[in-house]
């Protein structure tokens, strides 16, 4: 039986945890906070309650997979889970607004012709096609196997290529490029490239410079479906967290690592900000990979070859800001779970929101509206809990912390965010009519400075969009969640979990589903 320490009590390292635990090893995670779940938090207020991360499940085999190989309780045991239809409604400038059902090619074709005019569900159905191309050759190297030693070959971008005319008509085959170019290419419509960038943009891309091969987020949605746990996100962290506690892991809260203890050239234990010190035979880091080179003083976890923190595609990530609405009246049996009101200039929203302004909201930003029917969001049936979030450049006077108590006036809010807040919900109204005449009161929950979304791994662009390797340079020390490989979202920490267990368990050779 091994000691194994972890770092952080967020999503991928309570997966990772857990099959350890299963596995026969003793495991203690040390949390600085004062919960679990990471990002996947719930605000709650006056009877009413908010999901303040991500707002849906997708690819719940995952979860599934996790739940049955750390106990005889499978998933829906302890969580219960409904498919969202429709999986979303669409709602874009020029009012056309388009609902888009759950996990079907063939109703999303259907709906997209209908609202947008014969072909432009064949036309989105096309890019799907060949998005299910980059998906199938990226799958297991980016999700199910710990990230290969000769990483540089994702480099590559594995969206495929379309033919075009050459000179003397020949045809060759044409770059991918970014997403994007594929939607001026491939889409046409504004409104279409619209959608295709709302998934970009809800991973924290720029679909300006994010590789094609970033087709495989809408793939992913649209053919495995969003699934929401009653009773919240919050539930489905909830349910990990006390898997973890069935199997003996051991948790620490307001517990602050300061130090990865190496001796004898391997992680040996970590040191608290108390003083004490823990041994441990392994230690899992379940944090911003950037931050490991200050815990290790003077080793360094990551070779120059190696994939490194902080690239491009990290720095400039977006952060979410979110308004939680307080609702006199019921919700309308009818309302969609998730509702995308698009931006009415894109290219002011993303110039805000990657660096070239100064971190402000533009003047109609793209905005998610979730309004899931779980009686537990609400004090009773004549009431209605509603969440808005944007993306917004995780600096400026945006992303300060709020000191808003989320009653009547906006008394703790700055006028930035006040502002920014009445922006988000002004805009909400193509999603909910009368919107602000129904606020009790709001709640105000911006980035922390520095805060952003995390994305999945992306295949392209020389590997600029790869995340580092679960496994360091020093023998001992692994790197998990939404910084590592195979990166961000629930489905994919989950991945990192389960990755960053079977290395352990198995030895650094392990190739994973290989």
């Amino acid at each position: 039986m091994a000691r194994i320490a972890v770092i952080g009590a967020g999503m991928g390292a309570m997966a990772a945890a857990a099959r350890l635990a299963v596995a026969g090893h003793r495991v203690a995670v040390y949390e600085r906070g004062a919960t679990y779940g990471g990002a996947v938090r719930r605000f709650e207020r006056a009877g009413f309650a908010f999901d303040t991360g991500p707002g849906l499940l997708h690819l719940p085999a995952v979860y599934r997979d996790l739940f049955v190989k750390t106990g005889r309780e499978p998933l829906e045991s302890v969580v219960e889970l409904s498919q969202v239809d429709p999986a979303a409604r669409h709602v874009f400038p020029d009012g056309t607004a388009v609902p888009l059902p759950n996990a079907s090619r063939a109703g999303v074709l259907a709906a997209l012709d209908g609202a947008l005019g014969a072909g432009a569900g064949e036309r989105w159905s096309d890019f799907l096609g060949r998005a299910r191309e980059a998906w199938d050759r990226t799958r297991r190297p980016l999700l199910e196997e710990p990230l290969w030693p000769d990483w540089q070959v994702l480099g590559r971008d594995p969206y495929p290529a379309e033919p075009r005319r050459g000179l003397f008509g020949r045809r060759r085959p044409a770059a991918p490029g970014t997403l994007a170019e594929v939607a001026r290419r491939e889409l046409k419509d504004p409104r279409l490239t619209a959608l295709l960038e709302s998934y970009a943009l809800a991973y924290g891309f720029d679909p300006r410079t994010a590789p094609a091969s970033a087709a495989v987020l809408p793939y992913m949605e649209q053919t495995f479906g969003s699934w929401y746990p009653r009773g919240g996100m919050r539930a489905l962290a909830d349910a990990l967290y006390e898997r973890c506690l069935a199997r003996k892991v051991e948790f620490a809260f307001g517990a602050e690592v300061t130090r990865v203890v190496v001796a004898d050239g391997r992680a040996a234990g970590v040191e608290l900000s108390d003083g004490t010190c823990a041994d441990a035979d392994t230690v899992v880091a379940g944090l911003a990979p950037g931050r490991l080179p200050a815990l290790l003083k003077d080793a360094e976890p990551w070779g120059a070859d190696d994939v490194r923190p902080g690239t491009d595609a990290e720095r400039h990530a977006p952060g979410r800001f979110t308004v939680c609405l307080a609702l006199r009246g019921p919700r309308p049996a009818d309302a969609a779970h998730r509702t995308v009101v698009h931006a009415a200039d894109r290219a002011a929203e993303l110039a805000a929101v990657f660096g070239q302004g100064q971190g402000a909201l533009c003047d109609r930003p793209t905005v998610t509206v979730l309004r899931p029917d779980d009686p537990g969001s609400r004090p009773d049936d004549d009431h209605e809990a509603v969440t808005l979030s944007a993306a917004v450049a995780p600096y400026g006077d945006l992303a300060l912390p709020s000191a808003s108590d989320g009653e009547g006036a906006e008394s703790g809010e700055t006028p930035a965010q006040a502002a920014a807040a009445d922006r988000l919900t002004e805009a909400a109204e193509a999603a909910i009519p009368g919107l602000r005449e129904r606020v009790l009161w709001r709640a105000v929950l911006p980035p922390a400075e520095g805060e952003s979304v995390r994305g999945p791994a992306l295949a392209g662009d020389g590997g600029r969009f790869l995340l580092p390797a679960n496994r360091t340079r020093i023998p001992g020390l692994y790197a998990v969640g939404g910084g590592a490989h195979p990166g961000g979202g629930l489905a994919h920490a989950g991945m990192s979990g389960a990755l960053v267990a079977g290395l352990i368990v198995n030895g650094d050779d392990w190739r994973g589903s290989q």
